[in-house]
């Protein structure tokens, strides 16, 4: 144990070391099982090192929360279906800075409770004590109230992702003003805890940042979640770092700022992929929304489109040279990535050059479809990102769409109209046949109509995905009726 103190900052450095480490591994699908593990190394070394370092630790308080964090997180990881993944995360998320607002809350009341015993009691029992500096005090404000908007925006994030029916999508022309009044009245009273240490302003900071949390979120339209989940990630992150500072620990420090600038890189490069700003996604208004046009409404109904069975899909696919696989959020909903990668298999055996083209933000997250093709198996050097693939699409023969919308949608190129108009695609409207497959013609998470349904070219196929590609796939074995 004494090793263990006298060496902490040793072990701290091999922990930012692996944490590093960790993120080169992430940064592709064939290194990311190492990345993963060293991870896991580093996050112990910081747990044990920090377990030892700390003053007076309460021990069954501290492994009690342990055990039961251990045991909700791997019934959790055990359980959560893939299409539940991105809630999962924006919930993780806000369990970050819900810790980082409950350790500012408890550094403020135990520094408040050694100022209420005196200097003389404490040097009675040897605690040497310094009131908090102007710069404890700043670093608990942006700690704070960080965490606090962290936690708030994720659990709505989490509410909408999961469609919960208090997740309500607000607009109006009150939003932007209300927005900026609480923003405004919050970093006020921020400022006057910073100047005072005045414990009346730091409890009305925090409700503030709370609120703002949740107004900040709630306008933002479901289209854009995917770069709102990366985001909270990069929040979370500098909420953990500013609370380092608050513990004087250095390991956490080091890992919030990897994890923040990571989370803030990423979503820079899926506004890019989306040709938006972070702050006309942020506080710009809504990509898409309820007022969006729909099957019900009258629009979709009047538009032809050209409808097969999964026996016609087969045999197109079954003649082709070429086959690129479009995955979508469709795929995920049905579960359908294995019974995707076994068509692909059989393709191949029958010759066919098969592919998978992958859109930055397609799903609920930043990579959910590159995760669900990993758990299938499929090979990473099938899988090709937008900017591989986009140049081969007017030579591909079929491709086929499970599932997506909006980063297929002809109108981005097209329609300057558009909410989504300059917004890069995946450009499955340039090849010689398309096939999509979709439980309607319902529009996509940003609410808007896709001009590729009605293609002539097109042919859509409805049903469930799962469903639907095992069809395929018996169609091509011969074996479908």
């Amino acid at each position: 144990m004494e090793m263990i103190r006298e060496y902490a900052d040793w072990f701290y450095l091999i922990g930012a070391v692996l944490f590093i480490l960790t993120l080169r591994g992430l940064s592709g699908p064939k290194t990311a099982i190492a990345g993963n593990r060293y991870g896991m190394i580093a996050m112990a070394i910081a747990v044990v090192t920090t377990f030892f370092v700390a003053e007076n630790p309460v021990v069954w308080m501290i492994i009690g929360a342990m055990v039961l964090g251990a045991i909700v997180g791997i019934a959790r990881a055990r359980t959560v279906p893939m299409t539940q993944m991105p809630e999962t995360v924006a919930l993780m998320h806000s369990l970050v800075g819900l810790a980082a607002v409950l350790i500012a809350v408890a550094a403020i009341i135990h520094n408040n409770k050694l100022i209420e015993l005196g200097p003389d009691l404490l040097a009675a029992n040897g605690v040497n004590f310094h009131e908090m500096s102007r710069i404890h005090l700043f670093e608990l404000f942006v700690g704070c109230f960080v965490g606090a908007i962290t936690f708030t925006a994720s659990v709505f994030a989490y509410g909408k992702l999961a469609a919960k029916k208090w997740a309500k999508t607000i607009s109006g022309v009150w939003v932007k003003p209300v927005q900026a009044i609480i923003f405004i009245a919050m970093l006020g009273f921020g400022v006057h805890f910073f100047l005072t240490g005045n414990m009346t302003s730091f409890w009305a900071m925090t409700g503030l940042a709370l609120a703002f949390g949740w107004v900040w979120i709630a306008p933002v339209g479901g289209g854009d979640m995917p770069v709102v989940v990366s985001l909270l990630n990069s929040f979370s992150g500098w909420a953990a770092a500013g609370i380092g500072f608050t513990l004087e620990n250095n390991m956490l420090i080091v890992a919030g700022s990897l994890v923040g600038s990571s989370g803030a890189i990423l979503s820079y490069i899926m506004c890019k992929a989306m040709n938006r700003s972070i702050i006309n996604v942020l506080f710009g208004g809504t990509m898409g929304g309820a007022a969006a046009p729909t099957a019900g409404a009258g629009e979709q109904v009047q538009r032809n489109h050209r409808s097969g069975s999964a026996d016609d899909a087969g045999f197109l696919m079954s003649n082709a040279d070429s086959v690129v696989i479009v995955p979508g959020y469709g795929m995920a909903q049905g579960r359908a990535q294995n019974a995707v990668k076994e068509l692909a298999n059989l393709l191949k055996e029958q010759g066919v050059t098969v592919r998978f083209a992958i859109h930055p933000v397609a799903g609920r997250m930043p990579g959910h479809m590159n995760v669900l093709l990993a758990e299938a198996d499929v090979p990473y050097e099938d899988i090709l990102e937008m900017d591989e693939i986009n140049s081969d699409f007017p030579a591909t023969d079929v491709v086929l769409v499970i599932g997506a919308n909006d980063v297929v949608n002809p109108a981005a190129k097209d329609d300057p109209t558009s909410p989504i108009y300059g917004m890069p695609i995946l450009e499955a409207h340039k090849a010689r046949t398309i096939m999509v497959i979709k439980r309607s013609m319902a529009t996509g998470y940003a609410g808007l109509d896709n001009d590729l349904f009605y293609n002539d070219k097109t042919m859509m196929i409805f049903g469930d995905a799962k469903k639907v590609v095992e069809d395929m796939t018996k169609a091509i074995n011969g074996t479908g009726h």
